[in-house]
């Protein structure tokens, strides 16, 4: 091979780069030259068949999308396209005012078979020709996708809040992971400035429409203007030569701008994200038999009139007809088709002898469902629920600390057909009710416009929501609806359970899988400490203790140590692990403050008034042991149930702040009253940390 062709090569991959960012500024000096310098006929001829070129490219990326976002360069191709076929107008008026009077061909082959090809040589049907494109592009094309251009832009940004939402439950689910969160939120974002980019950019289609009609007239006017007087022409001469030359540059530049329209209009209103709009056409127009059935029969019926054109009309109704009864016998094969062999199943012996294998062991965690949930969990009825349980195990096991137990799953006919149950150890903790084919509009607490649907209650977190159709989900998104799939709503209802009660998760045997899960990550730590310092038992109880007040438990290592330090100068405290959970909290105080508060510093809390603290603290501290009045329990988990209400209303966590003594009394008193409420002791802030109090909690009970 020639030497310089091999450098040429070499040099063009890693020049590809460089290359597609001078692009776009190669075109703008592009449309400057074609706009100041006089160019030849054959350049005009060249740039002009380019520009046409360029318009089929730009309709077939848009015919063959997806989804907006794959032709998210839409706009700026709008804009550059628009530019330079107002440029080639610009150049191609200079050659038609300067050389008309030398004929039809004085600006190009081009424009000259325009003018004689497609009009005939007759510059009043070229003009109606005309006429006609333009309003086909300006009044019907680019009028109703300039529209939906500005209503989808309008309903994607009120629709974002929606989206951001629903992104972040399926985060806090588990169903997706920090990436996939990150991936959904820059797609939403650049959704949204695409469709607000495409908003502005349809007023260059709407401009060009304009621009054609007025350059036509500028070339008609001025073009006989200047045959007449400069050139000495007469009318019809001028006539000939200029309107002619002008009416073909019009339509050479107007073609490739009604395909750039009709690209817009395609990309604009694109419905669906899995198909392109040829196999939408194809799957949602010819696939049913009776519509191209109806439509045969009435063109047979007008081709048997008398006086229309048989001969055309029959044999389409017998096309369309022969087309009908394939489909139908194609859909009817499918139907009767024998379904697939089902695997065989052991079936019991109902005379045989009672065995130990008749007694099942009771779950740790399961999953009721009635019969019309079933097809959630069907992966090949499309149910993806078991996946999104397994995320939720993963994402339980990242944030929490240990793997739980695996969810065990079953149908109960007892249970009505849309409802399912959760259990924790044969005990129902939390049920509820989906409807399969069916989204969960949530409202957030701020949504005001009101959807239709059936009015339902979010079982996690119980805010109030409605189930709607699939095709309402972009309404509901639109006002502002966190818009949810049936899996996910059974999905965040058991991860909220499983948080709620990791305590009870936590058995013997996911403590022992821990520490062997530890040992391999500090063996000396775990050998030197369980079971040599720390049983097993011991370890499990001070776990479910930190656990019960949701204090995760993925530092094990501080865990282990912190005890270690604790029982070589104490041995005592082996047998008292409400003591060894209270110092090992103040250990992973940090951890702790961050869980609740997040990276801030200033602490916003909720204390105590001081003579009702001091009460507490003699009541609960007593030698005899709690002795609270019951008046005084009542008026204060009256009292933080409604502080932990103003607080979060407030935007700020719920956590209250007492004295080490009475930290454990007075959060086992107000679990049941305010479950959301997170009791810190004083020396469980850290010192880098300081606190603000927000609300007081005081007064006569």
């Amino acid at each position: 091979m020639n030497p310089w062709m091999q450098k040429l090569l070499a040099m063009s991959s890693g020049d590809a780069k460089r290359f597609q960012m001078m692009v776009a500024p190669l075109i703008v000096v592009t449309v400057l030259v074609l706009m100041v310098l006089p160019l030849p006929p054959l350049v005009l001829d060249i740039f002009f068949t380019f520009n046409i070129a360029m318009s089929l490219m730009v309709m077939m990326v848009a015919a063959t999308m997806l989804r907006p976002l794959d032709f998210a360069a839409f706009p700026a191709v709008l804009l550059l396209t628009t530019l330079l076929r107002l440029s080639l107008n610009v150049a191609s008026t200079r050659v038609v005012l300067l050389e008309g009077h030398n004929g039809t061909g004085a600006a190009g082959a081009v424009i000259e078979s325009f003018g004689h090809f497609l009009i005939g040589g007759n510059f009043a049907v070229g003009i109606i020709v005309f006429a006609i494109l333009v309003v086909i592009n300006f009044t019907v094309i680019t009028k109703g996708s300039e529209r939906i251009a500005e209503v989808a832009a309008r309903f994607t940004l009120d629709a974002m809040p929606g989206k951001q939402m629903a992104i972040d439950a399926d985060l806090g689910a588990g169903l997706i992971d920090e990436a996939e969160a990150r991936k959904r939120r820059r797609e939403v974002g650049e959704e949204a400035e695409f469709h607000g980019s495409m908003d502005g950019a349809s007023k260059f289609v709407r401009g060009d429409a304009i621009a054609g009609i007025l350059i036509l007239f500028i070339n008609i006017i001025g073009g006989f203007i200047i045959g007449v007087v400069q050139h000495d022409l007469s009318a019809s001469q001028a006539a000939e030569s200029y309107i002619l030359l002008a009416i073909g540059d019009a339509l050479v530049a107007q073609i490739p701008a009604l395909l750039i329209s009709v690209a817009a209009a395609m990309v604009v209103s694109r419905v669906g994200k899995d198909q392109d709009v040829g196999t939408q056409i194809t799957s949602q127009m010819l696939e049913n038999p009776k519509v191209i059935g109806v439509a045969a029969g009435i063109i047979g019926l007008l081709g048997v009139i008398p006086g229309m054109p048989s001969l055309i009309f029959l044999p389409m109704a017998g096309g369309l007809g022969y087309a009908s009864w394939r489909i139908h016998v194609k859909k009817e094969a499918e139907r009767q088709a024998p379904p697939a062999p089902e695997k065989p199943q052991a079936v019991a012996n109902p005379n045989g002898e009672a065995s130990w294998e008749d007694l099942q062991p009771v779950d740790t965690l399961g999953l009721e469902v009635g019969y019309r949930l079933i097809q959630l969990v069907d992966k090949e009825r499309g149910g993806d629920l078991l996946n999104r349980i397994k995320g939720v195990r993963r994402k339980f096991a990242q944030e929490v600390g240990f793997l739980p137990p695996s969810v065990h799953i079953k149908d109960n006919l007892e249970l009505k057909p849309s409802f399912y149950r959760i259990t924790l150890r044969g005990a129902v903790v939390g049920e509820g009710e989906v409807f399969p084919n069916m989204l969960m509009a949530i409202n957030p607490g701020h949504v005001t416009n009101p959807i239709a649907g059936t009015q339902a209650v979010d079982p996690a977190f119980g805010l109030p929501a409605v189930w709607v159709e699939e095709r309402q989900r972009d309404v509901a998104q639109m006002a502002g609806y966190t818009v949810v799939d049936p899996s996910t709503v059974v999905a965040t209802h058991l991860s909220h359970l499983m948080q709620l009660h990791a305590a009870k998760l936590l058995g013997r045997v996911e403590t022992q899988q821990l520490i062997e899960h530890v040992t391999k990550l500090a063996p000396k730590l775990i050998e030197d400490v369980v079971p040599k310092m720390v049983g097993i038992a011991t370890l499990q109880k001070v776990l479910q203790l930190l656990l019960e007040e949701g204090v995760h438990i993925r530092d094990m290592g501080s865990i282990i140590e912190t005890m270690a330090e604790h029982c070589a100068v104490a041995p005592n405290l082996v047998n008292d692990p409400s003591e060894l959970a209270r110092r090992i909290r103040v250990g992973l105080a940090p951890a702790i403050v961050q869980q609740i508060y997040g990276p801030v510093r200033e602490l916003d809390v909720i204390a105590i008034e001081p003579d009702l603290e001091r009460l507490l603290t003699q009541a609960l501290t007593a030698a005899n042991g709690p002795m609270l009045d019951p008046g005084v329990a009542d008026h204060l988990t009256r009292q933080a149930a409604e502080a932990t209400q103003r607080q979060e209303n407030m935007g700020h966590p719920a956590c209250l702040l007492v004295p080490d003594a009475i930290r454990p009394s007075v959060a086992r008193l107000l679990k049941r009253a305010a479950p959301r409420l997170k009791v810190l002791g004083h020396s469980e802030i850290p010192e880098t940390h300081s606190i603000r109090i927000g609300t007081l909690i005081g007064g006569h009970a």
